[in-house]
């Protein structure tokens, strides 16, 4: 994991509709960075959806959510389109996010595991959430906003 109030590494991906992103892309905005497993699984729904419907009170608070997973960007599209997110969920299918943020630790691991990060407005780590619960961490980070 990566220490509070250091610079967050940024990162270069596709999101699941195929287009380039990165943090710096997100300059003057909080960035809420989840990490999960896989795709349409149990937990990974209940979280995503806990981001969705809690969209409104993040876009309050100046902050923009980015799902990350190493799903493909058909994978993570099929996602978005079946559960209706309004959020880019990011492919790190070369796990270049996930071994610079310790939501993996080579870049062969199967999948993320389950973390998360605020950064603020300025590019560094506000807080670091090694162990989430899928279920109430969309409300535990919207409350530490």
């Amino acid at each position: 994991m990566l220490t509070v109030g250091t610079n967050a590494p940024n990162f270069k991906v596709k999101n699941h509709l195929g287009d380039w992103v990165q943090l710096s892309d997100f300059s003057g905005k909080k960035v809420i960075l989840w990490f999960y497993p896989k795709a349409d699984t149990p937990g990974c729904t209940a979280e995503g959806c806990g981001f969705r419907d809690r969209l409104d009170r993040f876009k309050e608070k100046n902050a923009t959510v980015l799902g990350v997973s190493f799903d493909s960007v058909e994978e993570n599209m099929a996602f978005v389109k079946k559960f209706g997110f309004q959020y880019p969920l990011l492919c790190d299918t070369e796990r270049q996010i996930g071994v610079a943020y310790g939501a993996c630790k080579s870049p062969t691991d199967e999948n993320a595991s389950r973390i998360g990060y605020i950064i603020d407005e300025g590019g560094k780590v506000a807080k670091a959430y090694p162990k989430v619960d899928a279920r109430s961490f969309p409300e535990t980070v919207l409350a530490e906003l």
